[in-house]
């Protein structure tokens, strides 16, 4: 029976071995070319100072336009309503839960050894001793 199992994982060893086997030459063939030869080849032949590269960049320069100043006043206010503080990192990520105050009334009673009486009142507490916080993800619609 141990034979049977010798066999084959010889048999397992020789197969994985012989997946391994690859030609560098057949994987990673560049055909005596260049990088050089092959951006032009991609790029369409385009060198930084022939004819075709400066029409390219004579076009992407007409569709730039300089900004004017009401411009710059727009993407000022647009930039101060998506800057993030870490302020609002916080209270999106952890928002606060509700904490609400319940109002209790002591009925009037004696205190102490000297059974002092005490007349009856209201008083507010809230209901967390800590202000409770939502974990990242938790809902917060039923609240």
């Amino acid at each position: 029976m141990s034979r049977i199992w010798i066999k084959t994982a010889a048999l397992l060893a020789v197969a994985a071995v012989s997946g391994c086997a690859t030609n560098k030459a057949q994987l990673l063939a560049h055909h005596d070319r260049t990088m050089l030869d092959i951006w032009q080849q991609e790029t369409g032949g385009q060198a930084s100072g022939s004819v075709a590269a400066r029409q390219l960049l004579d076009a992407r320069l007409a569709l730039r336009r300089p900004l004017t100043e009401r411009d710059h006043q727009a993407a000022g206010a647009d930039r101060a309503s998506h800057a993030r503080t870490a302020r609002d990192e916080i209270a999106a990520q952890f928002r606060r839960l509700p904490n609400p105050d319940l109002v209790m009334y002591v009925f009037p009673h004696l205190a102490g050894s000297l059974a002092v009486p005490v007349p009856g009142y209201s008083t507010v507490f809230p209901l967390h001793a800590r202000v409770p916080y939502a974990l990242p993800g938790e809902r917060l619609e039923d609240y």
